[in-house]
C-alpha cells in the first residue's frame, strides 16, 4: 500500500510541483511576459470557480467550453471509428486492396487539421451556418481515423492462420468467421488504434475551433490569444492537458474491461 501511495501519489506531486517551481521562476527571471501561477490563478479562478457558467457566447466557465469541444469530438470520433475500423479489415484481408489504397493513405495519413480544415469548409460551404461544424467533423474524422484503419490492418494480419483453419474446419460462415475469430484476435490492437484515434481528434478539434472561432477549448484560447489575456491562454493550454489526459485514461480503462472479458 505504501509503495501504491509513493509511485502513484507521490512522485506525480513532486513532478507537478518541480514544473511550478520552474514556471514560477521563469516568469520571474527570463520570460518577464510569462504570468506567474498565482497571477495565472487570479485571473482564471472565476473560469474555474464557475466552470459552467454562461455571460456571453466566448465568455464561459472552462468546463462549458469544454463541453461544447467534446460534443464536436465525439461526434468526428465515431466518424472516424465508423470509416476506419471496417476499412482496416479491408486492409487486412486483402493484399490486393493493401496495394490500391496504401500510397493514398501514406499521402493523406500526415496531412495536418490546419491543412484539412479549410477543405472541409469549402466542402461544405453551401450549408452555411453549420459549415464551420460540418468542416471540424471533416476534419476530426479524417486526422483521426488512420491509427485505428493502420492498427486494425496490423492485427487482421497477425491473426495465426491456425485459428482460420479451424473456422473452415467447422465451416463457418464469412459472418461468423468475423465476430467469433477476426474481431476477438484483432481487439487488442484495435484498441491500440482507438486510443490513438481519440489523442488526435482532441487535437484536431482544438486546431479546428481555433481556425473556425467556435466556443470551446481551442476557440477559448485563439481568443484569449488575440486578447493578448497570457493568463488565459495558460488556463486553455492546462485544460487541454488535462481532458486529453482523462480521456487517455478513460479509453485505457476500457480497453483493460475488454482485454479482461
Amino acid at each position: 500500500m505504501k509503495s501504491f501511495k509513493f509511485d502513484w501519489l507521490v512522485l506525480p506531486l513532486v513532478g507537478f510541483a518541480a514544473v511550478l517551481a520552474l514556471w514560477s521562476i521563469s516568469s520571474k527571471t527570463w520570460a518577464t511576459n510569462l504570468p506567474s501561477p498565482s497571477q495565472t490563478w487570479l485571473a482564471s479562478r472565476d473560469y474555474v470557480l464557475e466552470p459552467f457558467a454562461k455571460r456571453g457566447e466566448m465568455d464561459q466557465g472552462i468546463l462549458r467550453f469544454t463541453w461544447y469541444s467534446l460534443i464536436l469530438v465525439a461526434q468526428g470520433y465515431g466518424i472516424a471509428l465508423v470509416i476506419g475500423t471496417p476499412l482496416g479489415f479491408c486492409l487486412g484481408l486483402s493484399k490486393t486492396f493493401t496495394k490500391i489504397m496504401d500510397p493514398i493513405i501514406q499521402i493523406l495519413r500526415p496531412v495536418s487539421p490546419l491543412a484539412w480544415l479549410p477543405l472541409g469548409l469549402v466542402l461544405f460551404m453551401n450549408t452555411g451556418k453549420e459549415a464551420g461544424t460540418y468542416g471540424a467533423l471533416f476534419t476530426i474524422a479524417l486526422c483521426a481515423m488512420w491509427p485505428t484503419v493502420l492498427n486494425t490492418a496490423v492485427g487482421v494480419r497477425a491473426v495465426p492462420q491456425d485459428f482460420l483453419n479451424v473456422g473452415k474446419v467447422l465451416k463457418l460462415s464469412r459472418w461468423k468467421t468475423l465476430t467469433k475469430i477476426l474481431i476477438p484476435a484483432t481487439l487488442p490492437y484495435m484498441f491500440t488504434g482507438f486510443r490513438l484515434s481519440l489523442g488526435i481528434a482532441w487535437l484536431a478539434i482544438v486546431a479546428a475551433e481555433m481556425l473556425t472561432g467556435r466556443p470551446g477549448a481551442g476557440g477559448f484560447l485563439w481568443q484569449e490569444y488575440n486578447a493578448l489575456i497570457y493568463e488565459h491562454i495558460i488556463l486553455s493550454i492546462i485544460t487541454i492537458g488535462l481532458v486529453g489526459f482523462v480521456l487517455d485514461r478513460l479509453m485505457g480503462l476500457l480497453e483493460r474491461r475488454f482485454k479482461s472479458v
